[in-house]
C-alpha cells in the first residue's frame, strides 16, 4: 500500500501539524487581541469588540460608560484637538492682560518667572488653557493654583491663554548651546521611550504640548518626578507617565538642565 504524500491531509503527521499550527494561531490571537487589551484596560470595561479594535489600532464606538461617570476618574476632561482654541483677537488679549495682573507674583510681569514657576510668555495657547482647566477641575493638583482659577470662566481661561501666548518667548543672553541629549533627539527605543523632541520641539509639536525651552530647571525636574511617582496624572493617555517611569534620577536631571539652558 502506497504511503500518502507528506503534504496530503491523509498523512496523519500533516494533520497533526496543521491542527497544532491552527491552535497556536488561535491562542496567539486570543492573547494579543483579547487578553492583552483587557489586562491593560481593567477599568475601562471593554467589550469583546472594543478589545479587538484596541489591539488592532482601529477606533471603536465611543462608550460613555468606559469613561466613567465621575470626571475625576479621568486624567482630564479637556478634549485636545488642533482647533480647540478660537483665533485670538485684540479684545481677548487685552482681557487676558488684565486678568494676568494677579499672576505676576509667580509668573512675572512679562510671563517670565523668577520663582521657579513655569514661564508662560510665548507658551502654546492650548497648553496653557488645558492646564488651567485641569487645575480648576482638580485633575492637576496644586494648593496654589486651585484657588487662583476657581472663579475663572471658560472665557477668562481662554483670554489668559491668548495673552501669554501673545507675549514674546524671551531668551536670556548667553544661553547654553550644549548638544541635545540622546533622549531628546533619539529617545531610548529599547526602553519604549520616544524622543522628547517628537512632541516638545519644532514642527512636530502637538496641539496642547508645552514648549520646554527656557523653563526653570527645578520646575521641569519636579514635574518629571511628579509624573514618575503618579503625583501628576493629567496626561490624557499616560504619555508622560509612561516615559517618566523609565527615567533615572540622572536622566531627569540631564533633561531638566538641557531644556532650562535653551
Amino acid at each position: 500500500m502506497q504511503e500518502p504524500s507528506v503534504l496530503s491531509l491523509k498523512n496523519r503527521w500533516t494533520r497533526y501539524s496543521v491542527v497544532i499550527l491552527l491552535a497556536t494561531a488561535l491562542v496567539s490571537a486570543a492573547v494579543g487581541f483579547i487578553w492583552v487589551p483587557y489586562a491593560n484596560n481593567r477599568q475601562a470595561a471593554l467589550s469583546l469588540w472594543e478589545a479587538i479594535c484596541s489591539a488592532a489600532g482601529i477606533p471603536a464606538g465611543t462608550r460613555t460608560s468606559a469613561l466613567g461617570d465621575d470626571a475625576a476618574m479621568r486624567p482630564s476632561n479637556v478634549i485636545v484637538s488642533a482647533n480647540m482654541m478660537r483665533p485670538a483677537n485684540a479684545e481677548s488679549i487685552g482681557r487676558g492682560a488684565t486678568l494676568a495682573m494677579r499672576c505676576t507674583m509667580c509668573h512675572g510681569i512679562r510671563g517670565v518667572s523668577e520663582a521657579n514657576s513655569p514661564n508662560l510668555a510665548g507658551q502654546v495657547e492650548a497648553a496653557i488653557y488645558k492646564q488651567l482647566r485641569d487645575y480648576q477641575s482638580g485633575h492637576r493638583v496644586s494648593a496654589i493654583m486651585r484657588p487662583m482659577v476657581a472663579g475663572l470662566s471658560d472665557r477668562d481661561m481662554r483670554d489668559l491663554s491668548a495673552y501669554y501666548a501673545y507675549l514674546p518667548h524671551e531668551r536670556e543672553p548667553g544661553r547654553d548651546t550644549r548638544a541635545a541629549p540622546l533622549l531628546v533627539s533619539n529617545g531610548a527605543p529599547m526602553r519604549n521611550i520616544g524622543a522628547c523632541a517628537s512632541c516638545h520641539g519644532g514642527y512636530a509639536r502637538q496641539a496642547a504640548t508645552p514648549i520646554l525651552d527656557g523653563e526653570p530647571e527645578t520646575y521641569i525636574r519636579d514635574q518629571l518626578y511628579a509624573f514618575r511617582n503618579g503625583a501628576r496624572a493629567n496626561d490624557l493617555n499616560q504619555q508622560m507617565r509612561n516615559v517618566a517611569r523609565q527615567l533615572t534620577d540622572a536622566e531627569i536631571a540631564e533633561l531638566a538642565a538641557y531644556y532650562a539652558s535653551r
